[in-house]
């Protein structure tokens, strides 16, 4: 099991005020292996394959209900390998919560009928046009495997909801536009944009990335100039997208893509995006270890303990209490932040 994370408690009547009794949104990895080999992930490295038991799920039951869970994003690795996958979304749905898969989208057509039956939103991750996707996942025809996925979806269940992530870093970041395009052409529902993620240990990385590491994901000045050009191109040129969201970011966002790449490159200190993570969301491993993101290390563990024991554990309480998103070096170089409205929170 990883670490727990160590820090030492707040007052009391501080501690108090970080003690969770709604929990809207669950993170869930439920396989550790992948079928893909990104270059800017490690996740695919892992050599033993491990999924979440169904049965484990039972001891949450009362915690998920208490916390009033609504969402669940199930993600690993690879989620479709998990083999007992529709009693895992039998629980789920017995409890009235929703459904989210994130997946690389190889195995949607295998998987169709059991993913058009079960899944309430799909969000797949595609990193181009297909020759680019394809070169960054290191699959051969991996986005024409994907489209053929999303096309035995839509013959199953045409109002499933299917959309993509697309992570922006050096061997796509002249593809902007032509990303777009391609996903549109395989009927999707929209796409979102994020910038890779270089500086943390997340996605199996055992240690931060030593610079030339970095370096085959990160950009370089001009490569940065090109990339705030085609981000303007973007703009200019899908504003009907911008304007419907099927782009999910808007103008001020897609710009901030660029921003991040800059910090890096000419080490400007970063700032941190507004997030309520820890307050909203949690994510379980497949070993039970609980973060507060999928970026900062586990705070408790649901291996003996309950969903909201381990939720609201002397750790986890503790770590909410110090935590200043402002401040945090994690949150500073946050690429994934999660900013759930406290409207949403009370509806």
């Amino acid at each position: 099991m990883s670490q727990l994370y160590e820090i030492q408690p707040a007052a009391s009547s501080e501690l108090a005020r970080h003690r969770l009794s709604h929990l809207p949104i669950l993170l869930l990895n439920i396989h550790t292996l992948c079928n893909c080999r990104c270059v800017m992930c490690d996740i695919w490295k892992r050599t033993e394959g491990r999924e979440l038991p169904v049965a484990a799920l039972e001891r949450h039951r009362a915690s998920m209900i208490s916390l009033g869970v609504r969402n669940v994003v199930i993600s690993g690795g690879e989620p479709l390998f998990h083999r007992d996958l529709s009693s895992l979304c039998d629980f789920f749905h017995e409890l009235g919560i929703r459904i989210t898969l994130l997946t690389t989208g190889l195995l949607l057509h295998k998987r169709a009928i059991l993913v058009a039956g079960n899944i309430d939103e799909i969000i797949l991750s595609i990193d181009g046009p297909p020759d680019v996707h394809n070169a960054i996942r290191q699959i051969p025809r991996a986005f024409e495997t994907i489209a053929r996925g999303v096309q035995a979806i839509r013959t199953l269940n045409p109002a499933l909801p299917v959309s993509c992530r697309t992570t922006v870093q050096k061997l796509n970041h002249t593809h902007l536009c032509a990303t777009v395009d391609a996903v549109r052409a395989i009927q999707l529902n929209g796409i979102s944009f994020l910038p890779a993620d270089i500086t943390s240990t997340a996605f199996n990385r055992q240690a931060r990335w030593e610079v030339p590491r970095q370096s085959e994901i990160a950009l370089t000045s001009s490569e940065l100039l090109a990339l705030e050009s085609e981000i303007e191109r973007l703009i200019a040129t899908h504003s009907s997208d911008l304007a419907s969201q099927f782009i999910r970011e808007n103008e001020s966002k897609l710009r901030r893509l660029a921003v991040r790449f800059r910090e890096h490159l000419e080490n400007i200190p970063p700032q941190a995006p507004t997030c309520n993570a820890p307050w909203v969301s949690a994510v379980m491993e497949v070993d039970g270890s609980l973060r507060p993101c999928f970026f900062h290390p586990p705070t408790a563990s649901t291996h003996v303990s309950t969903l909201e024991e381990a939720l609201n554990s002397q750790s986890a309480v503790a770590f909410r209490a110090k935590l200043d998103v402002a401040t945090n070096s994690t949150c500073r170089n946050c690429v994934c932040s999660l900013n759930y409205r406290a409207s949403e929170l009370q509806a």
